[in-house]
């Protein structure tokens, strides 16, 4: 493949993207597997709706959010004082709290694609990611390690606590508009943009 292929995919798409419609992410909201009351068992902690972070450093609030998606059901692990990887569908996201106790508290949601080096040699890769954040609104793409790594982070903005279900849809919307990205590409893109696993791998 090209990578001149690659590079007009990527530009083409910035003119027709959007962000997923609210239609569209609530058909996925209800797709996603519920448990019943009777199939849990009673002496499993309480998932909670709301984790409470006020007055928290980003290293305390990072262990109070890990431990709450724990509780939530979800694969999640410490991959730094700070930060929680977690498991949505077939892709990890890094959660980084940011906490300010004179504004409005944040949580970093990032994803992480190696690039080959083919393509990190390109000089309009720099371009494809100015058009992507000039373009769609979903997420903000940055260029890492003298182009080996693209990293996608979005923000959910809140003050002292923050909603589980709502970093769940954060989530779901972001996810929603990288498959939309993934959809236009052509075939055989995953040779040069590969999810980086954040995940530990689980030996069978």
């Amino acid at each position: 493949m090209k990578l001149a292929i690659i590079i007009a995919a990527i530009l083409g798409l910035t003119a027709c993207a959007a962000t997923p419609s609210a239609s569209v992410a609530e058909g996925e909201l209800a797709k996603q597997p519920s448990v019943s009351a009777a199939s849990t068992d009673a002496r499993a902690p309480v998932a909670p709706k709301v984790v409470q972070l006020a007055g928290m450093t980003n290293e305390v609030a990072a262990d109070a959010l890990y431990q709450a998606l724990l509780n939530a059901n979800y694969l999640a692990n410490k991959v730094g004082p700070d930060k929680v990887a977690v498991q949505f569908g077939n892709n990890d996201f890094m959660l980084e709290p940011s906490m300010n106790a004179a504004g409005i508290d944040r949580i970093l949601m990032n994803r992480f694609y190696a690039v080959h080096p083919q393509l990190q040699a390109s000089p309009e890769l720099p371009a494809v990611i100015g058009e992507l954040n000039a373009k769609l609104n979903f997420a903000k793409f940055v260029l890492r390690e003298q182009g080996a790594v693209i990293q996608i982070q979005g923000t959910v903005t809140f003050a002292d606590k923050v909603e589980i279900e709502e970093l769940r849809r954060f989530m779901l919307w972001t996810d929603g508009g990288l498959a939309q990205i993934a959809q236009s590409l052509p075939d055989g893109v995953e040779q040069y943009l590969r999810p980086i696993p954040l995940m530990p791998v689980v030996k069978s």
